[in-house]
């Protein structure tokens, strides 16, 4: 009797699937390590999110903040680490800071980017709060929070970034698919304490009115120096990201008053508020990791922009899914424990790992979606997918991943 198609067709896919993951072994396991890393530090995040509800109280609105400020670090040094590593692939890089090179030149971009996103940061995050109602602190306030917290924090996010794109040359790492987790990891860990640190020069209404003075002025003086002073490549990168770095980071801050909405049942079960900063780190991690991947194989001409992707770009969409799974498993239990530890309220262990699982099959969808077509509709067009691909889709991401965790906590009847 003959085997029907239907039949023969499951071993022969399911070879498919097994071939693809060996073929992606080496990038498997260093992606794995790097989101073993960043996961490791999303809980950092997670866990001083959760032991500083009276900082949040005193100073409303800073919830808002906090998504944006932590989704900024990701978008402006996962696209530095995105071009770094076509850099490097294309064979570009050179693992030095020589006026004009592409590393120097990346560096410009970052630091100009990060001062101007902080001041922008606490502008929208005024008008977005007061748009849905929400009490807040002072503008002014927001942008010493904003822009002193910011810029330690990016200062610390850049260093890692360069060490990691010149050990990535030197040891042929895959930085398409390390740099995303390990930056955005560094990103979490190191941005809220430095906003939380900022606050206290908030508090003082002296040194508030300097701190404000200087960063309004430091934003003027970035933004100067990217029309006047820049190199071409520079200005050129910087105008790419205008649109996006305008845009995407709305996303976080609609995230941030989405939680601020809810702050009431969060600050009754902190463990959830443990389980959102890892979560939502790692479901932009992964996004960023399929972006980088796919803008370095369409500018080195391996895919092309079609509507339909092709073999190389399915291969990383079952590299990300799978990485996925056993991420978003992780996360959940390690929540339960971290919680359970910490003594903070929480679901119970079995409702936090099936609602970490259960939310991260509604992002990985919207992750594999948007990073493929992002890239796609950026090349196109003529741009750089790397200067669109991973701040759109972490972005999306920070918004999506909280949205996912709030609604799959309700759909379980624990908010």
């Amino acid at each position: 009797m003959a085997t029907p198609k239907s039949t023969r067709l499951v071993p022969r896919r399911a070879r498919r699937v097994y071939r693809t993951l060996r073929e992606e072994r080496r990038t498997m396991q260093q992606g794995m390590a790097a989101l073993a890393v960043s996961t490791v530090a999303g809980f950092v995040a997670g866990v001083t999110l959760g032991s500083i509800t009276g900082t949040l109280e005193l100073l409303p609105g800073l919830l808002v903040l906090i998504p944006a400020s932590v989704g900024m670090r990701g978008m402006v040094f996962g696209a530095m680490g995105a071009r770094l590593g076509t850099g490097i692939a294309a064979g570009v890089f050179e693992p030095a800071l020589r006026r004009g090179g592409m590393l120097a030149q990346n560096v410009e971009v970052a630091a100009v980017s990060a001062v101007l996103s902080s001041f922008y940061l606490a502008a929208m995050a005024k008008l977005v709060a007061s748009a849905f109602g929400e009490d807040t602190v002072s503008f002014w306030d927001l942008v010493t929070i904003s822009v002193v917290g910011g810029v330690v924090a990016s200062v610390i996010v850049l260093v890692v970034t360069v060490v990691l794109a010149v050990q990535s040359f030197r040891r042929g790492w895959d930085l398409d698919a390390v740099s995303t987790p390990v930056v955005t990891a560094i990103g979490d860990m190191v941005t809220l304490p430095a906003l939380f640190l900022a606050t206290f020069v908030a508090r003082n209404d002296a040194l508030n009115a300097v701190a404000g003075a200087l960063c309004t002025g430091a934003a003027l003086g970035a933004l100067a120096w990217a029309i006047l002073r820049s190199a071409p490549g520079v200005k050129r990168t910087l105008l790419e990201m205008a649109g996006v770095g305008a845009l995407a980071p709305l996303l976080d801050v609609f995230a941030g008053a989405l939680l601020e909405a809810h702050r009431t049942e969060l600050d009754a079960i902190p463990g959830i508020l443990i389980l959102i900063p890892p979560f939502v780190s790692q479901a932009g991690a992964l996004g960023g990791i399929l972006s980088s991947r796919l803008s370095s194989k369409l500018q080195l001409g391996v895919i092309t922009p079609r509507g339909r992707p092709e073999r190389p770009a399915l291969v990383d969409a079952t590299t990300v899914v799978t990485l996925g799974l056993v991420v978003f498993t992780a996360i959940g239990a390690i929540t339960a424990l971290l919680a359970s530890f910490t003594g903070v309220a929480r679901p119970s262990a079995g409702t936090m790992v099936g609602g970490a699982v259960l939310a991260g099959l509604l992002v990985l969808p919207v992750t594999l979606g948007v990073g493929y077509y992002v890239a796609v509709l950026t090349t196109r067009f003529g741009l750089d997918p790397d200067n669109h691909g991973v701040p759109t889709i972490t972005s999306t991401l920070d918004l999506t991943g909280v949205a996912a965790v709030l609604f799959v906590m309700s759909i379980l009847g624990v908010t």
